[in-house]
């Protein structure tokens, strides 16, 4: 993974440390929201939120766009995968090692079931 995808991917768990972010992110997966909308929840004033989403934005989590009066913000999913391929990545090498630990155990286990007088 590059060097510019590192830092995306940073800005992208950052945002997403923050539990309020993290809500909002799971809300717009279920459609797009208004400032407004995101902020009702939650007992902070509509620029907490704002300064919440322009968080997500920079970290390429969400986008705004502009519908006649609303201003909705919608979800920028494929930055999932791009978090997905990076945990993917992780979650295959502990695989492996897990993987060969459990043959190393079971070779250890096979070692104590030779008789004694068997053994070298």
């Amino acid at each position: 993974m590059g060097a510019a995808a590192e830092d995306r991917l940073s800005r992208v768990f950052a945002a997403l440390a923050d539990p309020t972010r993290r809500d909002m992110v799971s809300r717009l997966t279920v459609a797009d929201a208004t400032v407004g909308e995101l902020a009702a929840p939650y007992d902070v004033s509509v620029q907490a939120v704002s300064k919440h989403l322009k968080v997500l934005e920079d970290a390429g989590l969400v986008s705004r766009s502009r519908d006649a009066q609303r201003r909705p913000v919608h979800l920028e999913a494929e930055v999932f995968d791009l978090m997905t391929k990076w945990i993917e990545r992780y979650r295959r090498q502990a695989e492996e090692r897990f993987s060969r630990l459990d043959a190393l155990l079971a070779e250890m286990d096979n070692d104590d079931d030779t008789p004694r007088g068997d053994r070298p």
